[in-house]
């Protein structure tokens, strides 16, 4: 859901400062900026401290 909502910001803000002047192909540098940031943070947000859980059933080993 974040990454949706921060290609829709992107968009808008591209959409934004080429109606004020900008170049275009700068401000959708700006925005494929946000996305990349955005899928970064989500690829690793999982392998941040304090977002794993150990209690997880299924997750180990477990001989018989």
């Amino acid at each position: 859901m974040g990454l949706l909502l921060t290609t829709i910001a992107g968009l808008v803000v591209w959409i934004v400062l080429w109606a004020i002047g900008v170049k275009s192909f700068d401000a959708f540098l700006i925005t494929i900026t946000m996305i990349v940031i955005a899928a970064t943070a989500h690829v690793f947000a999982p392998y941040l401290p304090g977002r794993r859980r150990d209690d997880e059933s299924g997750t180990r080993w477990n001989p018989r």
